[in-house]
C-alpha cells in the first residue's frame, strides 16, 4: 500500500482540471426525473443513496474512480478489517468492524482472538441485560429495575444517546422496551442532578463507561450518583455496572454488579456497536433489538468493500465530499434528517467527523497543504426550517446537505389534516427544500431571490429500524474513514482533546504557572487549596 498526501497524486491535477469558472456547477438544469432515478447506490437495512442533487457530471464521477483507486480507498479498508495497524498515532489496530461481524481475517493480539473475545462480551452483557429485563437481577429493595441511566461523555454518551433516541419510538410501537434509558454525561452537576431526580433510583441500575476507568468528568458523576443511591439507603454496588477495558481500575471491581470490556482498538466515537452502545440499547430494547442493529452496520460493512464507486455509498459520499471540500472549496457540510428520531444523530457525526478528520498533519505527522474535514452541524426538519435555513439558501457560504429521510413514521400514528396526515407534509417539506436548494427562485426583488445551486444527496428508506439504523451508522463510521484515507490521515486519535485535560489538571491543583489560567480561574471562581 502507498500512502501519500492528497496533492501529490494524479487525480489531484486531474479533478483541479475539471473545475468550471467560478467553481459553480449548474446542475439544476440536470435534476429531472430520470438523473434521479439513476444516480443512486444500494445500501444496506432497505436504505438508498441517492447524488441526483450533488454538483458532479461523469467526468468528475470518473476522476473520483480513479481518485478511488490510486489511493487504494479498498485495499487500506481490507488492511483495517484484516487487523493491520491503522492508528499510526497510538500505533494501533482499528477493529470497531469487528464487533458487528468477521469482514477480515482472524486478529490475533498477544495470543488473544480478538473476533471471540469481542463475541464473549456481547454474549455476556446480552445475558445480562436478558436477566434485568427478566427482573432476576433486582436492586437493593428488591424492585425490579425500569431505569438506566449511562455515565460517560463523548463516544460514551453522544453514539449511544443518539442510537437509543432513534430506536425508543420503534421500540415502544413493537413491544420491545422494557426499561427507560437516561444519560449523564456534562460535568456540571445540574446534569446529573436532574437525571437523578427524575427517577426512582431503588428501580434504576446505572452504566458507568469510561475505557480507561480514569475519565475525569465521568467519575466525578458516578461520585455524583453514588452519593445520591447512599443517601437514599441504596447500596451503589447494587445499582451499578461498569463498562471499561480490562485494565482499568474499574476491571473486576467487586464495587459494581458485573464489567463489561472494550478494549484500546475501539475508538470512543466508534464505539456504539461495542458494549459502549450495547449494554443500555439491550436493556433497554433487548439483545435481540441490538443484534439486528449489529446486523445492517455489518451488512453495510461489506457493501463498502465494492470497488465501483457508483455501487458503493459509503465510498462515493465521502469522495463527493472530498470533491466539495477541496475543488469547490466549501468548508461545512449540515446533516439534516427529517425524522425527529434522528435528534441527535448530527451532535454524533459531530465528533465521528470533526475529531476523526480535523487533522492539519498526515498520518505521518508531517503538516498538510490543503483543506481536510469539513464543519459539521444539523438539526432535524422541519425545526431546523425555521432556525438555520435561511442561511443555507441565500447565505454567502455554499454548504453541502445530507438529508435522510423515511415513507413511514415509527409508531404508524398520524392524523389528517388538511387533505393529508403529518408524515406526508413531513416528506413534502423535504422534497421542497431539495428542489428549492437545487433550482432556486429568479426574482426582481434581490431580497427574494434564491440563487440554488446548492448541492444535496439523500439517504431513504421505508422505516428507520434496528438493521436501517445501523446501516446508516455504518456508512458514516466508513464515509469519514474513506475521507481520512484520501487525504491520507490518521482518522483514529484525536490529540487535540488532550491540551485541554492537561490544562484543567494544572487549573486544579492551583499550580498552572499561567497568569492567564489564573486570571481566568479567578473570573470564575475557582476555589484552591
Amino acid at each position: 500500500m502507498n500512502y501519500i498526501d492528497f496533492d501529490k497524486t494524479a487525480s489531484w491535477t486531474k479533478l483541479h482540471s475539471l473545475l468550471p469558472a467560478g467553481k459553480s456547477f449548474d446542475f439544476s438544469v440536470k435534476l429531472d426525473s430520470q438523473r434521479i432515478r439513476q444516480c443512486t447506490a444500494p445500501m444496506a437495512g432497505g436504505l438508498s443513496y441517492n447524488w441526483a442533487a450533488k454538483a458532479a457530471d461523469e467526468p468528475v464521477l470518473s476522476a473520483l474512480q480513479s481518485l478511488a483507486d490510486e489511493q487504494e480507498l479498498i485495499v487500506k479498508y481490507q488492511a483495517l478489517l484484516d487487523g493491520n495497524i491503522m492508528n499510526t498515532g497510538e500505533k494501533r489496530r482499528v477493529l470497531h468492524h469487528l464487533l458487528r461481524g468477521q469482514s477480515g481475517g482472524t486478529v490475533i493480539h498477544e495470543g488473544k482472538n480478538l473476533g471471540e473475545f469481542y463475541r464473549q462480551e456481547l454474549n455476556r452483557f446480552s445475558a445480562f441485560a436478558e436477566l434485568v429485563r427478566a427482573g432476576k437481577i433486582i436492586g437493593t429493595t428488591g424492585k425490579s429495575f425500569k431505569n438506566a441511566v449511562q455515565i460517560g461523555i463523548g463516544g460514551s454518551d453522544l453514539g449511544p444517546r443518539a442510537m437509543y433516541l432513534a430506536l425508543d419510538n420503534w421500540a415502544i410501537r413493537n413491544g420491545k422496551k422494557k426499561l427507560n434509558a437516561f444519560f449523564i454525561s456534562n460535568v456540571d452537576p445540574d446534569d446529573a442532578s436532574a437525571v437523578a431526580a427524575s427517577v426512582d433510583l431503588s428501580e434504576t441500575v446505572f452504566v458507568l463507561v469510561s475505557k480507561s476507568g480514569t475519565t475525569q468528568e465521568t467519575l466525578a458523576n458516578e461520585l455524583f450518583v453514588k452519593d445520591k443511591l447512599t443517601k437514599a439507603g441504596l447500596e451503589p454496588g447494587k445499582h451499578m455496572v461498569a463498562v471499561t477495558s480490562e485494565t482499568s481500575p474499574l476491571a473486576r471491581n467487586p464495587a459494581y454488579l458485573d464489567s463489561f470490556y472494550i478494549d484500546d482498538f475501539i475508538g470512543g466515537r466508534y464505539s456504539s456497536t461495542s458494549a459502549v452502545g450495547g449494554v443500555i440499547l439491550s436493556l433497554a430494547f433487548g439483545p435481540e433489538v441490538f443484534s439486528n442493529f449489529l446486523a445492517g452496520a455489518h451488512e453495510a460493512d461489506k457493501l463498502s468493500l465494492e470497488k465501483d464507486i457508483l455501487k458503493n455509498a459509503a465510498v462515493l459520499d465521502a469522495l463527493l465530499g472530498v470533491w466539495e471540500r477541496n475543488f469547490l472549496a466549501y468548508p461545512s457540510t449540515a446533516v439534516l434528517p427529517y425524522s425527529q428520531a434522528l435528534s441527535r444523530f448530527p451532535a454524533h457525526l459531530q465528533q465521528l467527523d470533526m475529531e476523526s478528520n480535523g487533522k492539519r498533519v498526515n498520518r505521518f505527522g508531517a503538516e498538510i497543504s490543503y483543506a481536510a474535514g469539513p464543519v459539521v452541524f444539523g438539526e432535524p426538519g422541519t425545526n431546523g426550517q425555521h432556525s438555520f435555513y435561511q442561511l443555507l439558501h441565500q447565505g454567502t457560504d455554499i454548504i453541502p446537505l445530507q438529508f435522510v429521510g423515511f415513507t413511514e413514521n415509527q409508531r404508524n400514528d398520524d392524523v389528517e389534516v388538511d387533505g393529508s396526515v403529518s408524515q406526508t407534509k413531513l416528506n413534502a417539506n423535504l422534497v421542497a427544500q431539495i428542489a428549492a436548494f437545487a433550482k432556486g427562485k429568479d426574482d426582481g426583488d434581490k431580497n427574494k431571490y434564491f440563487p440554488g445551486g446548492r448541492p444535496s444527496s439523500l439517504i431513504h428508506g421505508k422505516q428507520l429500524d434496528p438493521a436501517a439504523l445501523g446501516s446508516l451508522l455504518a456508512h458514516f463510521e466508513n464515509k469519514v474513514m474513506f475521507q481520512g484515507f484520501v487525504w491520507n490521515l490518521n482518522s483514529f486519535d484525536q490529540e487535540g482533546v488532550q491540551l485541554g485535560k492537561i490544562l484543567t489538571k494544572k487549573v486544579l491543583a492551583g499550580n498552572s504557572g499561567d497568569s492567564a489560567l489564573d486570571a481566568y480561574s479567578t473570573l470564575l471562581g475557582i476555589c484552591r487549596a
